[in-house]
């Protein structure tokens, strides 16, 4: 495939904005330009600016079926769902019973701008009623049977046409029909922004009260949208002023975006110019798109039934994937995709999937890929075919396993970082020996070991917990099955016949790797049986204090903070001389490699922690007794669980995790900076299979994340070198940045923004 640096991206994200229709754009700068009247002025050009708002409204009733209904222009799909949620509820309120209960219902799967409104206006209109969700079943259709109960004491019900996650729509007649037969008189608002041109409306022949709308999900500009009203529905106005709409929406009219509406519902009437395809072009699209996903990527789960949802929307998940790595490999190869609701960009998990019951993983890695009617086969092909080049680029980093097909593969060689969560699992790879080691391994990359050890043809010497792992089940078993079956081990997967070396005075078991060698420590404190692993190299055994490349530690320290010690097995006591007894054989600057690293600074080192840890600084210096240290040690971990929330905390936080200033580049100033400065060096910090899709190729070297401790201890030494960082976003390269800081680098910077705002 050519860069898709140089290809013009490729959109699916239409769920959440599209871009204008050319036409439409058109029609609104002739607006701005030639017919810029005031509608409510009465000269020649307020007459004719007002005849192009009366052809769009004209227009949009048509498309609905509004029949005897109102239609009022808004600012977009928010403020319809205002209008129609205050016009019902000051309604409703003036109706309700003294000493009455009532509620009002909202879908589960509701788009979060509704029930959020719901909130706020039953809490202004002093309504008081209970808010209620309706649930829905693993296809997302509401439950009938619930609505049939609850809807009797209702004010208000709010359901949705079309799902903006999953696509999904509801059977609109059969949720009339529980709805009236049960309460004839409960206001009900539809959301039907999904469902422009995507399904039949004909709302006049229905009961709905309200149906809010959004020109920016269907080729028109932001700003601009409508509102339906069913004729004799109570209405109160949202905005007071000067008496726009009929007095019903004051603030002067967008023109500009009601001569976009009006090219998009000449199209939806089939009197434009054909940009819209029909629904059975649009399904063979969707078929086009699941057939190239299911092959690039076998395991592919689609979270929703293709039966009861729109042609335009697809949302799956991969097993293995997080929703982010999905999106950011996509990014790379400039296609366009999103893990859900773009208005809640920051969440990691769907509430729609989850209100479905699915799978938390299927919430935690789902993708939404959206199209809207007018987009081409072309474009539908091109998407096909880098679906497939993204899944090679996978193959490449030796993170799927691509039908057996051979690809040149990138090889692994020192250390790689899992994580999920908080958590961190560590591999090691020696590539001169071929064999590998895995450290605290975890259940959630389980497979994605496998695949990397089978891809890298790495032989597994050993996979070992660092201690007992009280918050999540440790992913030993599975590697030791596959791999280890015949191996005889200790509780934590510590090899039993292993050679043993005199260090400081105590004997210690290692295990060869090539011309380096791993270590074991007994380091109790955090748990009974919590051990440290040194990885060095074989020169250093014959030392009293070794130099380490990686110090495995578990949770006995951690960034920030010390491990938890008020679990059964725990004993401050004793961590108070395995802190001490570490750094009598380590050096203070060898990485640590902690089991959690919850502030995304990957690793760390003795020195660096004990600059910001008095007590760590007290007990490796001796400067606390050990009665002193675990009455210390006991009054922190009193104040873990209230820092935890819904996650077990490992280690009790004895101040907040320094931030480090760092130089912060737009691109033309780095591009200036670098032009002065030849000696920086540029760093790509995404993952391989980002870098192989799409890189500028000034940034010759790639550091990703994972490999990130890797690249530290590799140039510890260097740390007057000028190192700036790149990522898609800024996000990435910004936390990259941060640890080195931290860790001593001196000359180090990031590029704010990212690709995404690199021209």
């Amino acid at each position: 495939m050519d860069n898709p640096a140089v290809l013009k991206q490729i959109y699916l994200d239409a769920n959440a904005t599209t871009p204008v229709l050319p036409s439409a754009a058109a029609a609104a700068v002739k607006m701005m330009e030639t017919m810029f009247g005031n509608p409510s002025s009465s000269h020649t050009s307020g007459l004719q600016a007002k005849q192009v708002m009366d052809q769009a409204r004209y227009k949009a009733m048509k498309v609905l079926g509004a029949g005897a209904g109102q239609v009022i222009f808004t600012s977009g799909a928010t403020e319809g769902i205002q209008t129609g949620i205050l016009s019902a509820l000051y309604a409703a309120k003036a109706k309700m019973n003294a000493g009455q209960s009532y509620s009002i219902l909202y879908g589960a799967t509701e788009h979060k701008a509704v029930p959020e409104s719901l909130k706020h206006w039953n809490r202004i209109l002093e309504v008081n009623a209970t808010i209620k969700a309706i649930p829905v079943d693993a296809q997302g259709q509401l439950d009938m049977e619930y609505i049939a109960n609850e809807v009797p004491n209702a004010l208000m019900i709010c359901t949705m046409a079309v799902n903006n996650e999953t696509g999904v729509y509801q059977d609109l007649s059969l949720l009339e029909q529980t709805i009236r037969i049960h309460n004839p008189d409960v206001y009900w608002m539809v959301d039907c922004v999904q469902a422009l041109g995507k399904t039949h409306l004909g709302l006049a022949d229905t009961t709905i009260d309200y149906a809010p709308f959004s020109g920016h999900k269907l080729y028109g500009p932001k700003g601009i949208g409508f509102v339906y009203i069913r004729e004799d529905a109570p209405f109160t106005p949202f905005i007071a002023g000067g008496g726009q709409e009929g007095g019903l929406r004051s603030g002067t009219e967008n023109l500009p975006g009601l001569a976009a509406l009006n090219v998009i519902f000449d199209e939806l009437l089939g009197q434009g110019d054909g940009a819209f395809s029909c629904t059975q072009v649009l399904s063979e699209f969707r078929s086009q798109l699941s057939v190239a996903l299911k092959n690039a990527f076998p395991t592919v789960v689609f979270n929703h039934n293709f039966e009861n949802s729109v042609p335009t929307t697809l949302n799956f998940a991969i097993p293995g994937f997080t929703s982010k790595e999905i999106m950011d490999l996509f990014d790379a190869a400039n296609m366009r995709v999103s893990s859900g609701s773009a208005c809640s960009s920051k969440v990691t998990r769907s509430f729609v999937l989850d209100a479905m019951g699915l799978a938390p993983w299927r919430s935690e890695s789902a993708i939404r890929m959206s199209f809207g009617p007018a987009v081409t086969q072309q474009q539908i092909a091109d998407a096909c075919d880098r679906i497939q080049h993204c899944a090679q680029a996978l193959g490449h980093s030796c993170l799927v396993d691509i039908n057996g097909v051979s690809h040149e593969r990138e090889e692994l060689d020192g250390l790689l970082q899992l994580k999920a969560g908080g958590s961190c699992c560590w591999l090691y790879a020696d590539r001169q020996s071929g064999k590998a080691i895995v450290i605290d391994p975890l259940v959630e990359v389980q497979e994605r070991l496998l695949t990397i050890l089978q891809c890298q043809k790495l032989s597994l010497v050993a996979a070992i917990d660092t201690h007992g792992h009280a918050d999540h089940v440790s992913g030993r078993v599975g590697l030791a099955q596959a791999h280890l079956s015949e191996q005889n081990c200790d509780p934590l997967g510590w090899p039993t016949h292993c050679a043993g070396i005199e260090i400081n005075e105590k004997v210690l078991s290692y295990i060869e790797l090539g011309e380096r060698c791993l270590v074991k420590l007994s380091t109790p404190g955090h748990t009974a049986d919590s051990i440290s692993l040194v990885l060095c190299d074989k020169s250093q055994l014959l030392k009293e204090k070794v130099v380490p490349e990686f110090t495995f530690c578990g949770d006995l320290i951690l960034m920030g903070s010390l491990g938890r010690t008020n679990f059964a097995t725990s004993d401050a006591s004793a961590m108070y001389y395995s802190l001490r007894n570490l750094a009598k054989i380590t050096d203070k600057q060898g990485l640590l490699c902690p089991s959690h690293d919850y502030h995304n600074e990957f690793v760390t080192t003795l020195d660096a922690e004990m600059s910001r840890n008095t007590l760590l600084q007290q007990a490796i210096e001796g400067n606390i007794s050990s009665a002193n240290f675990v009455k210390a040690k006991t009054s922190l971990d009193l104040h873990i669980d209230d820092e935890q929330g819904a996650e077990i905390m490992c280690g009790a936080f004895v101040e907040s995790c320094q931030k480090v200033r760092v130089s912060e580049y737009d691109s033309v100033a780095l591009a200036e900076h670098i032009e002065q400065h030849s000696d920086a060096t540029l760093i790509d910090i995404r993952e391989p299979h980002e870098y192989a899709l799409n890189h500028d190729q000034s940034f010759s070297t790639n550091v990703p994340l994972t490999r990130l401790a890797n690249f530290i201890a590799q140039h510890h030494t260097k740390m007057d070198q000028e190192l700036i960082l790149v990522c898609r976003s800024g996000s990435r390269s910004h936390v990259a940045a941060n640890a080195l800081a931290r860790l001593g680098f001196k000359r180090v910077g990031h590029l704010k923004g990212g690709y995404a705002l690199r021209h």
